[in-house]
């Protein structure tokens, strides 16, 4: 099970079960550019995976580096994905211009989960 664990099965809540985390997503970014200094534009992949779209390792980069950052932007609704449904860091005055860093971040929503002290800084 993805994220939180409701169960005690391989050690119960587990730091490692996060699916979206930025030292990874950031490893892949830099993989993907350096590739593509080797490769240049000989080395094309499909993006997003089923679209026909075929692109160089370097354009994929930024698609990937900008739906990171849309986890902490704040969207036409006002609210911040990282956040979910939290209601103290979406809605209050003196907490809405606080995104947090969290652990790891769930797909679909962006909502963060895990260690949350961290500041992302202002955005």
């Amino acid at each position: 099970m993805p994220a939180e664990s409701d169960s005690i099965m391989f050690g119960g809540n587990s730091n490692w079960r996060g699916p979206i985390w930025f030292p990874m997503n950031y490893l892949l970014i830099e993989a993907l550019q350096r590739y593509h200094h080797f490769y240049g534009d000989s080395r094309k992949v499909e993006c997003p995976t089923g679209s026909g779209r075929m692109l160089n390792l370097r354009e994929v980069a930024p698609g990937i580096c900008g739906r990171l950052k849309g986890l902490f932007q704040v969207r036409p609704d006002g609210r911040r994905p990282c956040h979910g449904s939290e209601p103290l860091y979406q809605t209050d005055p003196h907490f809405q211009n606080l995104p947090l860093f969290y652990e790891y971040f769930v797909p679909g929503t962006g909502r963060g989960l895990g260690a949350s002290h961290q500041r992302a800084g202002r955005l």
